[in-house]
C-alpha cells in the first residue's frame, strides 16, 4: 500500500470485507481518551464510545498496562484450567453484583445465549416449559436465539427462526401477565433499552415484574450488556430499581473494547447446570480477564460512575438550554443519553462527524450519546457546540 489515506482502505474494505456494515467512510489510527484520529491525522471527540465499551476512553494506561503485561505472560490455557485473572475477576463480579455464580463469554450475544440456556435449564428442572419473553423494541444480540427475542426486521430472510420466544410491550404488565403461561421459563428485560431508542424501564414495573416472576417461579434475566459496568453512574443499572435478576448479563465496557462478556446467576438457578451443560474455548481466558479487572479498578479508583452522575446531569441541562422546538425529549441515566428529535436523526450524526464528532443515530429519531465516562468538560463543552451548530445547519439547509 504506497498511500494510506480513508479513500484507500475504504475501497479494500469494499472489495473484501462482508458488506454487512453502513460504515462512515473513516479508517481510524489512534486515540487516547476520548479523542481518536484518523490514518489521515484528523482528530474526533467520541461521544459514540465505541457503542457504549470504551467506558474509561481509548488506551487508558492502566488498561493498557495489564493487556501488555498479561500478554507477556500468558494469553490461553483453555478451561480444562484455572489461571489467577479468571478466579479474581469471578470474585470482583460475584461481590460487586451480590449475585452467586459468573460465567465468562465472547460478547454480548454469547452472553444472552448462555443466559437463555440456564433459565431453561433450570425451568425444565421445575416441570415448566421453555420460552422466553422479551419486549418490543429490544435488542439482545444477532445470533439466530438473539434475533427471535429482537425486532423482526432482524430476522427477516433469515428463517426459520427459533420456536419458543414472544414479545409483548415495554412497561406494560397487563401485557406481560396475558403473555405468560405455564411453558414460560424466563422474561428478559433491558432495565434501559439501548438500541431500542435509550427507553428507561419504569421501577413500579420492573417492581411488579420481579413480584410476578418470583410468585410464577420464572426467571428474571437482566440485560446489562450496554448500561452495565458503570454507564449509568452506577456500577450495574439495577441498582438504580431496587430489583434483583436471577440472571445478568454483561459485555461492552466490562473488557474496554477485548472480546469478554459474562453471566452471572444466583444460586437458585445456578444449581440446576451439570457438569458439561455450558461450555466455551475463548471465554474467559488469561487477556480479557486481567483487562476486565483493569478497567473494573480504573472506575473505582478514579470515581468515574460520580463522573458520569455529574456530566450527565451537565449535558441534559446543556441540551435543554438550546430551546430546540424539534427536541421531543431527553431520557436515560448516567451517560446514557438518548435525545429524541421529531425527524429521523442520521443525517444531525453525519453533520456532527463532518465537524469532528463521533455520535450514533438510533431508533429512527433518536440521537445516542454514551462517551467515555472519563470525558473531560472541556470536550463535552466542544460536543455541544458542535451538536447545536449542526441542529442550526439542517434547519438553515432544511
Amino acid at each position: 500500500m504506497t498511500q494510506k489515506n480513508n479513500e484507500t482502505f475504504n475501497k479494500l474494505d469494499k472489495k473484501y470485507y462482508l458488506q454487512t456494515f453502513k460504515r462512515y467512510p473513516l479508517t481510524f489510527d489512534h486515540g487516547k481518551g476520548s479523542h481518536i484520529w484518523d490514518v489521515e491525522g484528523n482528530e474526533y471527540i467520541d461521544m459514540l464510545g465505541g457503542i457504549a465499551v470504551n467506558s474509561v476512553g481509548h488506551c487508558h494506561p492502566k488498561v493498557v498496562k495489564a493487556i501488555q503485561d498479561q500478554a507477556a505472560k500468558l494469553i490461553h490455557i483453555s478451561n480444562f484450567y484455572l489461571s489467577e485473572p479468571q478466579v479474581m475477576l469471578s470474585k470482583k463480579l460475584v461481590e460487586l453484583s451480590g449475585l452467586d455464580r459468573v460465567f465468562f463469554a465472547n460478547s454480548g450475544a454469547e452472553s444472552v445465549e448462555g443466559a437463555i440456556k440456564i433459565a431453561r435449564k433450570y425451568a425444565h428442572s421445575i416441570g415448566r416449559g421453555g420460552n422466553i419473553i422479551s419486549f418490543e423494541n429490544s435488542f439482545h444480540g444477532r445470533t439466530l436465539a438473539t434475533i427471535a427475542s429482537g425486532k423482526k426486521a432482524y430476522q427477516k430472510g433469515f428463517e426459520p427462526i427459533p420456536q419458543g420466544f414472544s414479545q409483548v410491550p415495554f412497561n406494560n404488565m397487563e401485557a406481560l401477565e396475558k403473555a405468560v403461561d405455564n411453558n414460560t421459563a424466563a422474561i428478559i428485560i433491558e432495565p434501559i433499552q439501548g438500541e431500542g431508542g435509550v427507553n428507561v424501564a419504569d421501577k413500579t414495573f420492573l417492581e411488579a415484574l420481579r413480584a410476578f416472576c418470583d410468585e410464577q417461579r420464572i426467571v428474571l434475566i437482566f440485560d446489562e450488556i450496554q448500561c452495565g459496568i458503570g454507564r449509568t453512574g452506577k456500577m450495574f443499572a439495577k441498582e438504580h430499581f431496587g430489583v434483583e435478576p436471577d440472571i445478568m448479563t454483561l459485555a461492552k465496557a466490562l473488557g474496554s473494547g477485548v472480546p469478554i462478556g459474562a453471566i452471572l446467576s444466583n444460586e437458585k438457578v445456578s444449581s440446576a447446570i451439570e457438569f458439561g451443560d455450558h461450555g466455551t474455548t475463548f471465554g474467559g481466558n488469561p487477556l480479557v480477564c486481567a483487562a476486565s479487572l483493569a478497567t473494573i479498578e480504573v472506575i473505582e479508583t478514579e470515581n468515574l460512575m460520580q463522573e458520569a452522575e455529574e456530566k450527565a446531569k451537565w449535558i441534559v441541562a446543556k441540551i435543554s438550554s438550546f430551546e430546540n422546538p424539534d427536541i421531543k425529549e431527553i431520557r436515560g441515566k448516567g451517560l446514557m443519553i438518548g435525545v429524541e428529535f421529531n425527524f429521523e436523526t442520521k443525517p444531525l450524526v453525519l453533520k456532527m462527524l463532518e465537524k469532528g464528532v463521533l455520535a450514533n443515530a438510533t431508533a429512527d429519531t433518536v440521537l445516542r450519546l454514551v462517551p467515555p465516562l472519563n470525558i473531560s468538560y472541556e470536550d463535552l463543552e466542544k460536543a455541544m457546540e458542535i451538536l447545536e451548530k449542526s441542529l442550526k445547519e439542517l434547519k438553515d439547509n432544511g
